[in-house]
């Protein structure tokens, strides 16, 4: 009974944290559908009286959603793809190979990690010019794939440091070669936690703001975020639109997260329980 009645302030904290997260999405959603008219007149938090779709409508051709939206997909799914199986090499190779000054090497993947991206504008602009990569979606796919293997390198070399000598030694015996024991042991079994990694990938490199700004200049290859970012700055939109627009720029990640939400959640309970 006393650990039951201990269980209450932590569901209402969480039904609360809940409430904090969904009910500002469901306010841009109702806003989105609303008219202009309406939206002056009852203001942001009235229910719609009618479906207006206009709003989005009109963000969707006036920022050629449908080309942002492919970018987006593409960069956030090469670079989730390509870091996790970076980040896998890397672990692999400080973490079960051990290879010599593996404490400097992490230091230095952590030191990658806390640099600011202001840092970096400069020198990635003038390596991508001088690369005759500048505005083109394969720089920023390189850029943020080499930012998130950081992260993933320095994740990963501390899980699979911890991966049962045995299991290794004994696929050894049995003839199987570094890369054998790679892709049929360490990742099968390592699954779990890259799949975390692809989804928390995917989801950053969306969220992406000021690199794919300063990168890619042209209309054509330009993510929905830095879409929604150029077109507030025109101060073109009106209340409606600007919730429409919210809502296209967040909804598309939202759905991938969903879809991986048993991905997510299994891989974190397994790193519990390890």
């Amino acid at each position: 009974m006393t650990t039951a009645l201990r269980r209450y302030p932590v569901l209402v904290a969480l039904c609360i944290a809940a409430l904090f997260m969904i009910v500002p999405f469901l306010i841009v959603a109702v806003n989105a559908v609303k008219s202009p008219s309406e939206y002056a007149q009852n203001g942001p938090l009235s229910l719609p009286e009618g479906l207006y779709l206009d709003g989005l409508k009109d963000f969707w051709e006036r920022v050629d959603y449908t080309q942002k939206l492919v970018n987006s997909l593409l960069i956030s799914g090469a670079v989730a793809v390509l870091a996790v199986v970076l980040s896998v090499l890397n672990a692999y190779a400080i973490g079960i190979g051990r290879i010599k000054g593996r404490t400097w090497v992490l230091a230095f993947f952590v030191l990658a990690n806390m640099l600011p991206q202001e840092a970096l504008v400069y020198p990635i602009y003038y390596l991508s010019k001088e690369a005759g990569l500048y505005d083109t979606r394969l720089s920023v796919i390189i850029v943020f794939t080499v930012i998130q293997a950081a992260f993933g390198t320095y994740l990963l070399s501390s899980v699979l440091g911890q991966f049962p000598r045995e299991i290794i030694e004994a696929a050894r015996i049995d003839g199987a070669n570094k890369w054998q024991i790679l892709w049929r042991i360490v990742v099968p079994v390592s699954r779990p936690t890259l799949g975390v990694l692809l989804v928390f990938f995917f989801i950053w490199t969306w969220n992406e703001f000021l690199l794919p700004l300063v990168m890619l200049i042209s209309n054509d290859n330009q993510t929905v975020s830095v879409a929604l970012g150029v077109l507030q700055g025109q101060r073109l939109m009106d209340a409606t639109m600007t919730n429409a627009a919210a809502l296209l720029g967040v909804l598309p990640a939202l759905v991938f997260f969903l879809v991986f939400q048993r991905t997510l959640t299994r891989g974190i309970a397994v790193g519990a329980v390890k």
